[in-house]
C-alpha cells in the first residue's frame, strides 16, 4: 500500500470535512418532522447505487472477504446515520458539527485501547485544548436530548475510523464503502417499515444528494486511516467546524455568538499547531534517516 505523509492525510481531511459539512445541510432542509428511518433507508440505498459503477470493473475477487467487520461498520454508520438526522434538525448546524467533531478525541484513547497507539504529549494536549473548545460551544448547562444524538454520533464517527484497519487493505474504496452501505440495508428497511410512515419519494433525491457528499468524506477516511496512524491526524477533522459555521450563517441564518468563536479557536488553533508540530518531527526524520544513509560504508 503506498505511503501517505501526515501532511497529505490531514490535507484531504480538511477537504473531506468541508465537503461532508454539505450533506449536513441537505439534512437539515428535512425539518424535523422527517421520517427519519424512512430516509436512511434512501440514502443507503443510492449510496449503493452511486457506487456500483465504480466497483463493477473490479470484479467479485476478495470482495466478501472481512465480511464481518464490514457488517459491523455498516450498523454502526446506521446507527450513527439516525442520531445525526435527529441532532441538525433539532439544534444549529454549527452547535451539531461542534459535537460530531468529538470523534477525534474519542479516538485518541479509543485507539490506545484498540490498537496500543502510543499518545504523544503534542496530540493530548491538543486533544485536551480541543475538548475544551467543544464543551465551550455546547455549554455542557444545556445539554438535552439532541446534544445526547450528537454525541452518539461522533462516537459511531470514531468507532467506525478505527475499525477500518480491520478491513482487508486490497479491497479498493468505493468497495469497501459498498459494502458498509450495502450490508445495513436490511436493518434500515426494516426500521423504515417499523417506522410507519408513509413513503415520501420527495426524499431521494435530498438522500442521493446527502449521500453523494457523506461518501466522499467516507472515502477520504478509508484512505488516510488505512495509511496514518490516526492520532497524527485525527485533529484535522475539526477543520470542517469552520465550513458549518459559514454554511449555518449564509443557508439558515445562524448566527455564531462569541462563545461559538471563542470554542472554535480552541479547537483550530491547536490543530494548526500539532500540524507544524508533525511536520518538523517528519523532517527530522527524514533528515536523520538521510544522515545514516550517506555516512554508511
Amino acid at each position: 500500500m503506498p505511503v501517505m505523509s501526515v501532511g497529505v492525510a490531514m490535507t484531504l481531511l480538511v477537504v473531506g470535512n468541508l465537503i461532508a459539512v454539505f450533506s449536513d445541510a441537505l439534512v437539515k432542509t428535512l425539518g424535523e418532522d422527517v421520517a427519519v428511518f424512512q430516509f436512511v433507508f434512501f440514502r443507503q440505498i443510492t449510496a449503493v447505487l452511486i457506487l456500483l459503477p465504480f466497483c463493477l470493473h473490479r470484479g467479485r475477487a476478495g470482495l466478501m472477504d472481512g465480511l464481518k467487520w464490514h457488517t459491523l461498520r455498516a450498523h454502526v454508520w446506521l446507527l450513527g446515520a439516525v442520531f445525526m438526522v435527529v441532532a441538525i434538525n433539532s439544534m444549529p448546524l454549527a452547535t451539531a458539527n461542534a459535537i460530531f467533531y468529538a470523534a477525534p478525541l474519542l479516538m485518541l484513547p479509543l485507539a490506545y485501547l484498540l490498537y496500543k497507539e502510543q499518545l504523544s504529549r503534542y496530540s493530548m494536549l491538543a486533544g485536551l485544548v480541543g475538548f475544551v473548545g467543544v464543551l465551550v460551544i455546547i455549554r455542557p448547562t444545556q445539554i438535552d436530548w439532541a446534544a445526547i444524538a450528537a454525541l452518539i454520533v461522533a462516537l459511531t464517527l470514531a468507532g467506525n475510523n478505527l475499525l477500518i484497519r480491520k478491513l482487508p487493505p486490497y479491497q479498493s474504496v468505493p468497495q469497501t464503502l459498498l459494502l458498509t452501505n450495502a450490508a445495513g440495508i436490511p436493518v434500515s428497511l426494516c426500521l423504515a417499515l417499523w417506522e410507519g410512515e408513509r413513503w415520501d419519494w420527495n426524499l431521494l433525491m435530498t438522500a442521493a444528494g446527502s449521500s453523494a457528499f457523506i461518501l466522499v468524506y467516507a472515502g477520504i477516511c478509508v484512505a488516510t486511516y488505512r495509511r496514518v496512524e490516526s492520532n497524527k491526524i485525527a485533529s484535522a477533522e475539526y477543520t470542517g467546524l469552520l465550513g458549518a459555521v459559514g454554511i449555518g450563517l449564509i443557508w439558515f441564518d445562524e448566527i455564531p455568538d462569541m462563545t461559538m468563536l471563542a470554542g472554535t479557536a480552541l479547537i483550530i488553533v491547536p490543530l494548526i499547531w500539532l500540524a507544524r508540530v508533525e511536520q518538523q518531527k517528519s523532517r527530522r526524520l527524514h533528515a536523520s534517516q538521510t544522515s545514516v544513509i550517506e555516512n554508511s560504508p
